[in-house]
Order: structure tokens, then C-alpha cells, then sequence
């Protein structure tokens, strides 16, 4: 990893450089895809998914009996691990779950507001190098509890034409209602537009490479919802002395095994810790499988050394990353003083892995700086306010002639005799 000393603050700008591609880099392509499923449909997304997933398929639709056979694949052990992160993640998102809100303005005048489910919503599921499986139970789950009628997923095929048996299994066990093997940006296009098969949805979810969150952020083009703009996985930590550089680098390695364009980042005010957690790296990537895809994200990273807390605190919410731990004598002053950060992980017992798993709490999450304006998903992302009144004889007399002179002021006459009827059949 890089090793970036004091640096000064006017070099923040390029040492915090994601390394994404623009939206114009990849728009053009994912234009063209659209336009082609808006107008074939079915022919157009399996066009794609023989060009981009190298297989041909006469069904894009999961069967049922493709489910039923994923589940006698899984391992006992597995569907226990399954289901207990299942149940955490449930337990934390139905506790997000509010009353409704009423109050009484003025006399006579009543207002609330209530939560609706989104009727048709949208699951996109990467495969690739790494079957997310573990992104069905952070999506279906709080779609379920919101109440979604339609819970559409799409993943992509492998070279067999078959979708990952324990993707089958979590979409099953959390109440999935169609499936469809496809990938990539035929699958956002495909569930923005509708196809013959596909439903068309009002809101997608998910994560993805950047040619997804480019496509998803294009899908807002066209009366289509998305959670954020998810793109390539992140992290930071913030460490001191307290920390464990074993756990840290385990824990930087466990992002940059996600894909060649993650980013991982160690802040610190120890030049002791920086370099034994750059030793730790490079012993415990030489055992990780996927060694290759960490490598070029390591290439992505840096370790950087600050003079204060203070000065780190800062860095950390200029970057605003996805995942930010915390492995700090002085973890309240970090608790207390992040505002742009996705999710954030205590102590040296707290590994980014709980989160993306089985703690409970969501794991689809703001990056690319997003975490400055997004909330990661939760029990809300599914479901939409909305605000009611009811107002009374007692009441239209209350605010009547204050909405009289408001419209008359603002030149709108209709408004102003909307309430001057009925005040006059009033008197």
C-alpha cells in the first residue's frame, strides 16, 4: 500500500481520488443498452447476457424447481449461518419501524402523515468473482417487513447458465417473489423499462460494478427510483496504538478482496502501527485466494500518517467513506464527531465483516463520497410518507382568511376563492 506522511491539506483532493470512472466514461454504453431492451425487450437482455456473461439462454426466468434444487445444494451448516443472520437483520430493521404521526395544527385543523410500502421493488444481485448472497438478506428482508407486493430480483448467469444455489436459497427464504438470470446493465434496464418476463419496478436496489451504478443512476431518467449511487466497496480505519495490526490489515484485506476498483484506506497518528500493518498486509495476502483481485486494490490504497486526531477527524469526513472503523483509545471523540460515514465499526472486536453479514445492520451502503448526502438502505428506503389533513367548520374559519391574503399576495386568485366559498357559506 501507499505510505503517505503529514500530507498537507491541499493535497487531500488527490490522495482521497476513488479510483471510478466518470458517468460519461461509461454512459454512452449503457444508453445504448437501454434503448435497445425499451424497444426488443426479452430479445434485447439476452443479447447482452450471451455478450457479456459468454451464455445463451432460451429462459431468463429462475424455475421453480432451479430453487427447490438450490436448496438441497446448501450445507445444514450454511442454512443455520443463513438463518441466523437472517434473524439479526430482521430484529434490527422491524425495530426501524415508526407510528404514525398526527398533530393538530390549529383548532380544527388535523394533519398526519403515514408509511406505505413501494408496491414493486427491484433487487439487484452482483455474481461475478463473488456471489453476494449475503445482499438478498439486506434487501428482501426489509422489503418483507416494509410490505412490498412485488420483490423482483436479477442476478447474472454463470457460464453453465445457473445462479449460484445459496443466491436461490436466501431469495426463497426471504420472500422473493420472481427471479431472473441476468446480470449487469441489462438487468437495471430490464427491470426499469419492463420487459415480456420482467417486471417493471418503481425503485431498484443493490449493489454492483460501476457500469451498474452507472445504469441505476440513468434509471432515474425514466421514473425509476434507486437506493444510492452504489458503486466499488471501501474502507477506512482510524487506528492508534490500542489497535491490533494484525486485525487491521485483516480487515483492509477484507474489502480489497471485493474487486480491482475497491479502495481501502488506514488513517493514523502512530508511524509505529502504519508499518507494522504494511508488514501484515503483505503476509496475509500471500494466503488469500483471491491474492490477485487484493493486489490490484491494494494498488488503489493508502496508509496515511497524520499529526493529530484532530487532523484525522477532519480527512475522515472529507472522504466520507462506506465502512469506517474505529480502533481508537479515544473512540468517543471519532463516535461523537463522524457525520459522513455509510456505517461505523467499534473496537477491536468489531470487524467490517459482522456488518456485511450477520450483526444485523445493513450493508448496502453510500460510497464514492456519497455518504455526505445518503443514508445506507434500511426499513424506510422501502416505503413512502405520506401526509394527510382533515380540516373542520372551526377550523377552515381558523386559517381561512390567513390563506386569503397568502394567494392574494402570490397573484393566485383561484386559491384565494377555494377558501372564500366556503368561509362565505360559513358566515
Amino acid at each position: 500500500m501507499n505510505k503517505i506522511l503529514n500530507p498537507s491539506k491541499s493535497d487531500w483532493p488527490e490522495i482521497l481520488r476513488r479510483p471510478t470512472q466518470t458517468v460519461a466514461d461509461i454512459e454512452q454504453t449503457v444508453n445504448q443498452i437501454f434503448d435497445e431492451i425499451k424497444v426488443k425487450g426479452n430479445a434485447a437482455v439476452a443479447k447482452y447476457t450471451e455478450l457479456f456473461d459468454g451464455i445463451k439462454l432460451n429462459d431468463l426466468i429462475v424455475s421453480e424447481t432451479e430453487v427447490s434444487n438450490a436448496e438441497k445444494r446448501i450445507s445444514e451448516d450454511l442454512k443455520s449461518a443463513i438463518k441466523l443472520a437472517k434473524a439479526n437483520i430482521e430484529k434490527f430493521h422491524a425495530a426501524q419501524r415508526t407510528h404514525r404521526v398526527s398533530v393538530e395544527t390549529s383548532n380544527g385543523v388535523k394533519c398526519w402523515q403515514e408509511k406505505k410500502p413501494i408496491q414493486k421493488v427491484g433487487l439487484y444481485i452482483p455474481g461475478g468473482t463473488a456471489p453476494l448472497f449475503s445482499s438478498i438478506l439486506m434487501l428482501a428482508i426489509p422489503a418483507k417487513l416494509a410490505g412490498c407486493e412485488e420483490i423482483v430480483l436479477c442476478t447474472p448467469p454463470d457460464k453453465d447458465g445457473n445462479v449460484n444455489p445459496a443466491i436461490l436459497y436466501a431469495a426463497n427464504l426471504c420472500g422473493v417473489t420472481q427471479m431472473f438470470k441476468i446480470g449487469g446493465i441489462q438487468a437495471i434496464g430490464a427491470m426499469t423499462f419492463g420487459t415480456k418476463d420482467v417486471p417493471q419496478v418503481y425503485k431498484i436496489f443493490g449493489p454492483g460494478n460501476q457500469f451498474v451504478t452507472v445504469a441505476k443512476q440513468l434509471a432515474t431518467k425514466y421514473q425509476v427510483a434507486i437506493d444510492m449511487p452504489a458503486g466499488p466497496s471501501e474502507l477506512l480505519v482510524y487506528a492508534d496504538d490500542s489497535a491490533n495490526a494484525a486485525y487491521v490489515a485483516s480487515d483492509l484485506l477484507s474489502q480489497a478482496e471485493h474487486g480491482i476498483d475497491s479502495q481501502v484506506i488506514m488513517v493514523t497518528t502512530s508511524e509505529k502501527l502504519l508499518n507494522q500493518v504494511s508488514e501484515e498486509i503483505q503476509v496475509q495476502l500471500q494466503d488469500l485466494p483471491r491474492k490477485a483481485i487484493a493486489d490490484k486494490a491494494i494498488e488503489n490504497s493508502r496508509l496515511i500518517l497524520v499529526d493529530s486526531e484532530k487532523e484525522a477527524l477532519e480527512l475522515i469526513n472529507e472522504y466520507g467513506p462506506e465502512h469506517f472503523i474505529i480502533c481508537a483509545e479515544k473512540e468517543d471523540y471519532f463516535i461523537n464527531g463522524v457525520i459522513n460515514a455509510g456505517s461505523v465499526f467499534i473496537g477491536n472486536y468489531t470487524p467490517e465483516s459482522a456488518g456485511d453479514y450477520a450483526s444485523g445492520t445493513n450493508h448496502t451502503l453510500p460510497t464514492n463520497g456519497y455518504a455526505k448526502q445518503y443514508s445506507g438502505v434500511n426499513l424506510d428506503s422501502f416505503m413512502k410518507t405520506i401526509t394527510f389533513q382533515k380540516i373542520s367548520e372551526e377550523g377552515i374559519k381558523a386559517i381561512g382568511p390567513s390563506i386569503e391574503l397568502l394567494a392574494e399576495a402570490e397573484g393566485l386568485q383561484a386559491h384565494k376563492n377555494a377558501v372564500t366559498l366556503r368561509l362565505k357559506d360559513l358566515n
